[in-house]
C-alpha cells in the first residue's frame, strides 16, 4: 500500500506571515479570566476581521472591560489564547502589545492639561517616528481630525469632548493596526456625538476598531456588527437591528418580564 505524502510542517515564521496576511486580525479562543471563584470572562471565542468597526455592548458587569484589559495586557488571562495576526499574545506585557499594533483609549482621558493639542500629538508622533518626522505627522493628524483651530490651545482649556478627541488622536499617532475605544462618547452632547461618529468613520477607513459603548443611538449610527456580552460570555453577535429585536437582549437590559 502506498502511503500518502505528509503535509509539510510550517515554521513559526511562516505561521506568523500567514497570520499577517489573514482576513482575521484578532481572535480569542476560550479566553477566560477568573477572580477567585468568579468567571469575569468565561471561555470567550471572538473573531475580528481587518477593517471592521465592531461594537461591544452589555450591562454593567458583563465582562466587557475585563475582556478589553486582557487584549491590551492590563490583565493576564487565567486561560485561553489571544491571537493577533496569528501570534498568541495572551499574557504579554502592555508595552509589547502596543508595539505589535494595538492601541487603546480608555474612558477617562489621560492627557496633560498644561500642554497644547499640538504638543500632545507631537509627543505621540515623536515616540513612533522620531523628531524629524514628528512635525509633519502632527500637522497631518491635526488636519485629518479637523483640530487645527485648537492646535495651540492648552488641553486643560478644552471641553470634555475635545479632550476625548485629543486622546483618540494620540492613539492614532502611534499608527496602530487595531484601536480599542472605551465609551468614547460618554458625557457628550448630540452635536459632539455626531462629530465623533464622523471622526471614527474616517479612522476606520484605514484602521480596525473595537468600541465599547452604552449609547444605543450612537451604536446604531456607527456599527454594522454588534457583540453582546452577558455574565462573561457572548450572548449574541449580529447586526444592530437584529440585536435590538432579540428577546434575550431585551431581557438582559430591561430585566425578566419586561422584554
Amino acid at each position: 500500500m502506498t502511503r500518502a505524502a505528509s503535509a509539510p510542517v510550517k515554521s513559526a515564521g511562516s505561521l506568523r506571515e500567514a497570520g499577517a496576511n489573514s482576513a482575521v486580525l484578532l481572535e480569542t479562543r476560550c479566553l477566560t479570566k477568573d477572580f477567585g471563584g468568579v468567571h469575569a470572562v468565561a471561555a470567550v471565542d471572538f473573531r475580528l476581521r481587518r477593517g471592521e468597526l465592531r461594537c461591544l455592548i452589555g450591562p454593567n458587569g458583563a465582562g466587557k472591560s475585563t475582556f478589553f484589559k486582557m487584549l491590551t495586557g492590563q490583565l493576564r488571562p487565567t486561560s485561553g489564547a489571544i491571537l493577533f495576526e496569528g501570534s498568541d499574545i495572551a499574557g504579554e506585557p502592555q508595552y509589547r502589545i502596543a508595539r505589535l499594533g494595538i492601541g487603546i483609549k480608555n474612558q477617562v482621558p489621560s492627557v496633560w492639561d498644561g500642554l497644547s493639542v499640538y504638543e500632545h500629538f507631537w509627543i505621540a508622533a515623536n515616540h513612533r517616528a522620531g523628531p524629524r518626522s514628528a512635525a509633519m505627522l502632527t500637522d497631518s493628524l491635526l488636519t485629518h481630525l479637523g483640530l487645527e483651530p485648537i492646535a495651540r490651545s492648552a488641553v486643560g482649556e478644552l471641553s470634555h469632548a475635545q479632550r476625548q478627541w485629543v486622546e483618540i488622536g494620540m492613539v492614532i499617532a502611534q499608527d496602530p493596526k487595531l484601536i480599542l475605544l472605551d465609551e468614547p462618547t460618554a458625557g457628550m452632547g448630540t452635536d459632539e456625538v455626531e462629530r465623533t461618529v464622523s471622526l471614527l468613520r474616517a479612522i476606520n477607513a484605514r484602521t480596525t476598531l473595537i468600541v465599547v459603548e452604552h449609547d444605543m443611538q450612537f451604536i446604531e449610527m456607527i456599527a454594522s456588527t454588534v457583540t453582546v456580552f452577558h455574565q462573561g460570555r457572548i450572548l449574541i453577535e449580529d447586526t444592530m437591528e437584529k440585536v435590538l429585536n432579540n428577546p434575550m437582549v431585551r431581557e438582559v437590559y430591561l430585566g425578566p418580564g419586561r422584554a
